[in-house]
């Protein structure tokens, strides 16, 4: 199994080898790379990706840049290298550590809300009680952790082969370290830290989950939770947690300073935990209101580090926080469906006469130095999380059953609707990136979907121009369908423009001139997502999300249910005049619109 194992340049592992094993890492040595695509191919798909984006004479100009590029001898030498990388002995992915450090550890701004995203579940009309529900939820997670440990978890796969389990490394007993000028991630060992990071009222506490060889039942957790609430409410502590909102530059030094007040073995409970729960005080009503505390909350109560943290309200609503360094929300999702659904079927049981819950704080020493970092980095943070807006839309006119028997693919349509509002909203097409999977290779994560294409902005125009008549505009939906669900096609099987442009950029040398085609203002504006997209679908989930990817953009991510369609929509208000709600708007009124486009025949008929 020696392909799977961790050898990425920021990950520190005291794992030994021999902990991937089982059915979920069975298949690792068969997957095959991350292919390295053709150059000329994909030099004519980037050149197609610009011209619905750019002015006539942007668009000429630009598209000689590129040709000028694919005939020169550097571009071909610069290919050739990045086919010598991927080829190198014991090289898993050519792409894996650029991409980790460029967009993650490199990436200095703070995680939250940044990076981080959240899943808010349904509510369980069960559960009156945060404790409760909190226990019920960690003994799913405890379950699934045992799955993975063992390897008896199944892999995830798509309908013909197994995808790449790499990334459930660093879902357990894992967190990101903030290190000067690229953050690090440490794993350890899955024996002997069986144990859970409780956050509340600011103060930190541990648990282990085994006792005697016997994972720990619901209702003995939930006890334990009861009596560490009661504990925590008691007093209150300086809120240290917060510090992991900071910038990583500013974390970096605040966590050097942590260590030395003698912080040494709290910060060590912490980071080696299977993963941390926070309980908050919240009682959010709204589902706006739900997404913005499970997401961030006030910031006390969260290591915000930890790349799984199941967040529970006082009103018994739940969700997950996850950070998204090393792992993608394919494996967490997993995770989540898992617990919430093990969480479902538990019954409530008695505590088992004679137990007695054990618990240990881990308590932060806490000089003048660190009571100042921590007011500073509360302050920080309180402004960042006031300015992201979100809107969260429950559309039930549509969900996956009434698209597919329309029809449509169901992620192809969403991105239509989304396609179709952006343009109302900003008055032309947009550059769109929508995540597509690639871990059908090895230590495969994801490519950019360019959702913006002359199709889809012919179809957009079509549906107000009052000279188009349905069969029209319906014809222009199918082609505009059919091309976006080939480009997913081709991103997901490694053959996008994005990342292949970016390992060519990479290979030049500092020495050598840096091609046109990169210094050309097209392919940062083209890259620069106005809108980015990603699907994450569960019955299980009210909503899902995470901020914006730039100030002057909008994050959207949709949950595809059976019976309804869940956008979850985030922007930064700014001078740039950005607002959720109206985006929002925007997306109801494409879809009421397609709706009634579509609803008389499938669109396969025309």
């Amino acid at each position: 199994m020696m392909a799977s194992k961790p050898q990425t340049h920021n990950v520190m592992s005291t794992r030994e080898i021999d902990e991937e094993h089982g059915a979920l890492f069975a298949q690792q040595e068969q997957l095959p790379k991350l292919p390295v695509p053709d150059l000329e191919s994909t030099l004519q798909k980037y050149v197609e990706s610009l011209k619905p984006v750019l002015s006539e004479s942007e668009y000429k100009h630009s598209a000689h840049v590129v040709a000028e590029f694919g005939r020169s001898a550097q571009a071909q030498e610069l290919q050739r290298r990045l086919k010598a990388r991927a080829a190198e002995p014991g090289r898993a992915s050519w792409l894996e550590e650029w991409w980790n450090d460029l967009s993650y550890m490199g990436y200095r701004d703070p995680v939250i809300p940044f990076v981080s995203y959240h899943y808010s579940y349904n509510d369980d009309p069960r559960c009156t009680r945060a404790t409760q529900r909190a226990a019920k939820l960690i003994s799913g997670a405890i379950a699934f952790r045992a799955r993975v440990v063992d390897g008896s978890l199944e892999p995830d796969s798509t309908r013909t082969s197994a995808l790449c389990s790499h990334s459930y490394n660093y879902m357990f007993n894992a967190c990101r370290i903030p290190a000067e000028p690229s953050d690090k991630f440490r794993t350890v060992a899955y024996h002997g830290n069986e144990t859970i990071v409780v956050v509340r009222n600011s103060r930190f506490f541990e648990f282990s989950f085994v006792r005697n060889n016997v994972v720990l039942s619901a209702a003995e957790i939930e006890q334990t939770l009861e009596q560490i609430v009661q504990t925590a409410d008691g007093a209150d502590a300086v809120a240290v947690g917060v510090l992991t909102t900071d910038h990583r530059d500013t974390w970096t030094r605040n966590r050097r300073m942590l260590l030395d007040a003698g912080n040494a073995s709290v910060l060590q409970a912490i980071e080696a935990a299977a993963f941390v729960v926070c309980i908050e005080p919240d009682m959010p009503q709204t589902r706006e209101e739900l997404s913005h505390v499970i997401w961030h909350a006030s910031g006390r109560n969260r290591w915000f580090d930890k790349p799984c943290q199941f967040v529970v309200t006082d009103s018994a609503r739940a969700g997950f926080c996850g950070e998204h360094s090393m792992i993608d929300g394919t494996p967490t999702l997993r995770l989540a469906d898992f617990a919430v659904a093990h969480s479902l079927a538990l019954p409530d049981g008695p505590v088992p006469r004679g137990f007695n819950p054990a618990f240990n704080e881990l308590r932060f020493q806490t000089p003048p130095t660190v009571v100042r970092a921590v007011a500073q980095a509360q302050s920080r943070f309180d402004a960042n999380v006031a300015a992201q807006h979100v809107c969260v839309l429950n559309f039930p006119a549509f969900g996956k059953d009434k698209i597919k028997k329309l029809g449509c693919s169901p992620d192809a349509f969403v991105q239509m609707v989304i396609q179709l509002a952006s343009t109302r909203h900003h008055g032309r097409a947009r550059p769109t990136y929508e995540a597509s999977m690639t871990r059908s290779f090895l230590h495969g994560r994801t490519e950019t979907c360019r959702s913006v294409s002359s199709d889809s902005v012919a179809w957009c125009t079509s549906m107000d121009d009052p000279s188009a008549d349905t069969g029209r505009r319906i014809k222009l939906l199918r082609t505009a369908l059919a091309t976006h669900s080939r480009l997913t096609r081709e991103a997901v099987n490694g053959h996008g423009v994005d990342r292949h442009l970016l390992g060519l950029r990479m290979l030049v040398a500092p020495t050598e001139p840096m091609p046109a085609i990169f210094t050309d203002p097209a392919y940062t504006y083209s890259s620069h997502w106005f809108v980015s997209t990603s699907q994450m679908s569960s019955e299980h989930l009210c909503s899902y999300g995470w901020s914006a990817v730039t100030p002057r953009g909008y994050g959207i991510a949709y949950n595809i249910r059976e019976n309804s369609l869940i956008i979850h929509v985030a922007c930064v208000r700014n001078e740039h005049g950005l607002n959720s709600d109206r985006f929002a708007q925007c997306l109801e009124t494409a879809a009421h619109d397609i709706a009634s486009l579509i609803d008389v025949k499938k669109v396969s008929e025309y």
